[in-house]
């Protein structure tokens, strides 16, 4: 080849490659939008005190009022699963609690999505190991998907519908593959997967129950049990990422006790026995007249309040749509009115409440007012069928006169009902068959049962025979999955960056799927529609528009009689720890950044 055509081949080469595309980029972390705060030589994370102590015991009461547990399988839907059990399994890569979505690497060091975001591929660490000391491969990472998919609870097949596969490169690099156009949040969604061993399920079944502690290569092992009752997890000395960054600085205590109680009245006097540690209080009345022990009174026991910056969750009465006397929205809304709030804060919270009006309560993604231009846009582009109401003031939950009957709302109320086609006959509501509307709250907690009781003598005064039925915690859960209730209490949470989980708690295609979390039974094409905006938005801005919209099309439906929420966590703790200065901003950040500090405060039977 002549210099002058070795000079233009390489003029050309040049420019071939000028005019590709730019290549993907290895990052040691993800997030939805690009955003990541920590760089890539990053030591710890900011919340985390990097030379905190390891050693000591820290005991709570289970999360959110779980009672009870028969299973040491959290993957599936059979069984009640004990709490605790993420502490075993390690993850591609580990959320950052100061950032919306970020994650960064754990069993990966780094990953690499594809230009056109239909792949993810991650670089698995050589070390990583599962607590029996064999490695992690790409392998393991296939399994655990494909299982997942296959076997797991209902929620993994909704959650990685678009996730097409999942292959081994080589042994230390797997890469996913995704369909559809929605695939904004897939690398963070797979990232966040556990991590099972495929040689210790190749003689076991996945998808049954079992007490039998599981394999994983996370920081804690199963210790101790006592079913139903308490669960001891141990840390595992030789784990093997303990001196990575994202574990610089974290759990370090030695053991993590969950204690189980029947009832909340047991789990209060067990803590102030010194049974277990820390309590964090959802009773308003409790937190307002029962810390006033002698522990408490002598600084044995500390109470605190943590700030919660993170959407307040989706908490209320869901109503089951699935029952034809639920179906028509202005029964759902006349139910709506008869609850007096402000008289159940006052006399019942002390006032320690905000009323929820939101499902994105606490968050820039709660509706306000009117639409904005831009979910106005969005709302009419969709498609679909709109209700009406959803183009105008957002709806709010009712504000009473705090009498416990406020004849406004009542009147209201009935109001709907008679144009909904139930008409009172012998003081009661009957249709045009001359049925009954009947209305059962279900519950397990007795504890709740005083809530309840003022609502359904205010549904009585429309002519609604409403009641409560109490059952045990295992029935309760079981009737759930099979959607065999009237209403039910439910909190979801909600995520800084939501995504897919949106089909499981109000999408269609989960409404008929048993065990589901959309307990309502809603089925809305607009719901769906914008939930595929909130998915694929590719912005932050663009998300909270299709957010807003979203809360507008559910708040309209009338689905739920809201609840009440605070911007706050509320716990009380022996007074025997250390915490880092900084508190992550969307989470407790207590199991992972706490330390122990000093001796024993307290011995069992103190009060």
């Amino acid at each position: 080849m002549t210099r002058t055509a070795t000079a233009l081949a390489a003029g050309l080469f040049c420019t071939l490659l000028l005019a590709q595309p730019a290549s993907a980029e290895r990052k040691h972390g993800l997030s939805a939008f690009g955003d990541l705060a920590q760089p890539e030589d990053f030591e710890a994370f900011a919340y985390v005190d990097p030379d905190a102590p390891k050693g000591g015991a820290f005991s709570l009461i289970g999360w959110g009022g779980v009672t009870t547990f028969n299973s040491l399988n959290s993957f599936i839907l059979k069984g009640d699963a004990a709490q605790g059990l993420e502490l075993l399994f390690d993850t591609l890569m580990v959320r950052a609690m100061d950032e919306p979505d970020a994650v960064y690497g754990l069993i990966a060091e780094s990953a690499e999505v594809a230009d056109d975001r239909k792949s993810v591929t991650f670089y698995l660490r050589p070390e990583a190991r599962f607590s029996d000391g064999t490695p992690v491969t790409a392998d393991d990472v296939v399994f655990s998907f494909d299982i997942l998919k296959e076997k797991g609870h209902p929620l993994y097949s909704q959650m990685l519908r678009d996730v097409e596969k999942a292959e081994a490169i080589d042994p230390a690099t797997v890469r996913y593959t995704f369909k559809g156009d929605l695939v904004r949040d897939l690398p963070l969604t797979v990232a966040e997967l556990p991590v099972f061993s495929a040689a210790y399920y190749k003689d076991r079944a996945f998808d049954e129950t079992t007490l039998e502690p599981p394999l994983g290569s996370g920081p804690y092992l199963v210790d101790d049990l006592k079913q139903g009752r308490n669960i001891t997890y141990r840390r595992n000395p030789d784990y093997w990422a303990k001196d990575l960054p994202v574990n610089n600085g974290r759990w370090n205590f030695d053991t993590i006790r969950f204690e189980y109680f029947r009832d909340r009245t047991a789990g209060m006097e067990a803590f102030k026995a010194g049974t277990y540690d820390l309590r964090e209080e959802f009773t308003s009345k409790v937190w307002a007249t029962e810390y006033d022990f002698p522990a408490i009174r002598d600084g044995r026991v500390k109470k605190d309040t943590l700030p919660d910056l993170t959407p307040s969750g989706t908490q209320g009465f869901f109503i089951n749509t699935r029952r034809d006397k639920f179906k028509d929205k202005r029964v759902r809304e006349a139910l709506g009115l008869a609850f007096d709030f402000e008289w159940t804060n006052r006399n019942m919270f002390f006032n320690l409440y905000d009323r929820t009006q939101s499902y994105f309560e606490n968050s820039p993604m709660k509706a306000e007012g009117e639409p904005s231009a831009a979910e106005r846009t969005l709302i009419e582009g969709l498609g679909v069928d709109v209700d009406p109401d959803v183009l105008g003031p957002v709806p709010l939950p009712p504000v009473s006169d705090g009498s416990g009957r406020d004849r406004a709302s009542l009147q209201r109320a009935s109001k709907l009902l008679d144009e909904a086609g139930w008409r009172i006959e012998d003081k009661k509501r009957v249709n045009e068959k001359g049925e009954p509307l009947t209305v059962e709250f279900l519950t397990f907690e007795p504890t709740f049962e005083r809530i309840v009781a003022p609502f359904v003598k205010s549904l009585s005064l429309l002519g609604i025979d409403a009641r409560i039925r109490r059952v045990d915690p295992a029935q309760y859960q079981q009737r759930l999955k099979d959607f065999d209730f009237d209403i039910t209490t439910q909190r979801y949470v909600m995520r800084n960056t939501p995504g897919v989980e949106l089909r499981s708690y109000f999408g269609s295609g989960s409404a008929d799927q048993v065990g589901s979390l959309n307990l309502a039974g809603i089925k809305d094409p607009a719901v769906d529609a914008l939930i595929e905006e909130i998915i694929s938005a590719e912005s932050r801005e663009d998300m909270h528009t299709a957010a807003r919209a979203l809360d507008r099309v559910l708040r309209a439906g009338h689905y739920w009689v809201p609840h009440w929420y605070k911007a706050s966590h509320t716990i009380a703790y022996w007074d025997k720890f250390g915490q880092p200065e900084t508190k992550p901003k969307f989470d407790r950040g207590i199991l992972d950044t706490w330390w122990f500090e000093g001796t024993e405060t307290h011995t069992a039977g103190e009060q």
